[in-house]
């Protein structure tokens, strides 16, 4: 029996798709400079019995398996592989449970980020993660790739907030890991181990998710600074005092003229770095008020504190400008994901400003400053050849510059196929070699997501 009748006997009709001009469609994520193969067949199950149905069947038949969620992905972790089976999970959407009194959500992977944010808030909760993507991007997705966002620097990455997991293993069997308690430190955390694995380990089929109470609406400043160098030093200020942002964003020279081409937001043309702040706290006001001295001293022209929560979104909205103000420089991108700590920023930024000019490239940089994860983003022409290989030898400077700068080559966004080269150079050999033994006990005939990661 071949691999779709196989795959029929446990399958809706409906749930198979054969037709080489759609399973083409899910061939890739987003990524630039990333091979993708062909698949023999998508398949999207709606149960987690589906889900085990198709491993055995990969198992039996040796095919190899990639994972996908809504592919908003940026490292080509999602790419599909030559004869592959593509395991979507966007059709297993639903919000099982959310429960205030327990302060966790229940939730299949294909849930939508923002879809799961308003229900929780419906009940005066929150769930934090928030990728720029969050009203694409999916759960199942988030958790794949250890993916963050702009309120990280208060309350913390997708990891911290994974509780437990169902899991479909590579042979077909469930595996449930973690808990729904507050506290819980019985056996290894397996589940730590899939956040971040990019279904390299097993299929995630069912998340329990902690929540927070709703805070405050929060309040934003802006502060214009003549030098990135200035602008970093304010955030290593506001970080020492103990001050605690709900969001503490950067945008570059490069990113800011972008923005004024694009958006006409008045920004001055002397400004080097602009440096967004917002604080939800019972007082926001007060916390803006502080912070906007230390931007004085710091030595910013101008600060721009708002008054009130449509103030504060006008603020903002330069940043959220950013990477749609970048794609109309050139007919293609590269976002990098470099984090560095948050006392060798102004090192990364000039860094990367000097890779540009010598490169004879356009990158604008933007950067969840308040953790030091940046956002490098290569502005090329794909139909020019050197320009291209330009592009990817300067994107490739950034990561060693990240790491010689003591940072990590990807603080959100993965490595799926786009770093592969660089995870063994952070790692290092021995980190590499206990890496691929917890893989080979996952999934001991390669066929999850294979090509990735290593």
């Amino acid at each position: 029996m071949d691999l779709i009748a196989r795959l029929r006997a446990g399958l809706p009709g409906e749930a198979i798709l054969t037709d080489p001009d759609v399973t083409g469609s899910y061939a890739n994520d987003m990524a630039s400079f990333c091979e993708a193969g062909t698949p023999a067949v998508v398949v999207l199950p709606r149960t987690v019995e589906q889900v085990q149905h198709i491993m055995r069947t990969a198992t039996e038949l040796r095919v190899p398996v990639v994972p996908q969620g809504a592919r908003t992905g940026l490292s080509g972790a999602a790419n599909a592989s030559d004869g592959c089976i593509v395991l979507s999970l966007v059709k297993m959407d639903r919000i099982i449970e959310i429960n205030p009194v327990d302060r966790v959500a229940v939730v299949e992977p294909g849930v939508i980020n923002a879809v799961l944010s308003r229900a929780v808030n419906e009940h005066g909760l929150y769930y934090p993660p928030d990728p720029s993507s969050w009203e694409e991007c999916s759960i199942g997705g988030n958790i794949g790739t250890a993916s963050g966002g702009l309120c990280c620097v208060k309350y913390g990455v997708t990891a911290e907030y994974v509780l437990g997991l169902d899991v479909v293993l590579a042979d077909g069997r469930l595996l449930t890991c973690g808990r729904r308690t507050a506290k819980g430190v019985a056996g290894y955390d397996l589940t730590r181990l899939f956040v971040g694995s990019e279904g390299s380990l097993g299929i995630v089929v069912r998340a329990v998710l902690a929540l927070k109470p709703e805070p405050p609406g929060q309040l934003a400043l802006a502060a214009e600074f003549p030098s990135t160098a200035a602008a970093c030093e304010a955030v290593c200020e506001i970080m020492a005092r103990g001050h605690a942002p709900s969001l503490l964003e950067l945008m570059d020279r490069t990113s800011i003229r972008a923005v004024n081409a694009m958006a006409q937001m008045g920004l001055p043309d002397s400004t080097e770095a602009l440096l967004l702040a917002a604080f939800d706290t019972p007082d926001p006001a007060a916390d803006l008020a502080a912070v906007g001295a230390l931007c004085t001293s710091a030595g910013a022209t101008e600060v721009v504190p708002a008054e009130t929560a449509a103030e504060s979104d006008l603020l903002l909205q330069a940043r959220r400008l950013t990477l749609t103000a970048l794609e109309r420089v050139k007919s293609a991108t590269m976002i990098d994901d470099v984090c560095v700590p948050r006392s060798r920023l102004a090192e990364m930024l000039d860094g990367t400003a000097a890779i540009a000019e010598k490169y004879g490239l356009t990158i604008g940089v933007c950067a969840h400053a308040g953790d030091g994860n940046t956002h490098p983003t290569v502005c090329f022409d794909a139909a020019d050849p050197d320009e291209s290989r330009r592009a990817r030898e300067s994107f490739d400077d950034i990561m060693a510059l990240g790491l010689q700068l003591g940072g990590t080559i990807t603080g959100e966004h993965g490595v799926g196929v786009l770093k592969k080269e660089w995870l063994a150079r952070e790692l290092g050999p021995v980190g590499v070699e206990l890496q691929r033994g917890i893989k080979e006990v996952f999934d001991p005939l390669g066929i999850l997501n294979p090509g990735k990661l290593f």
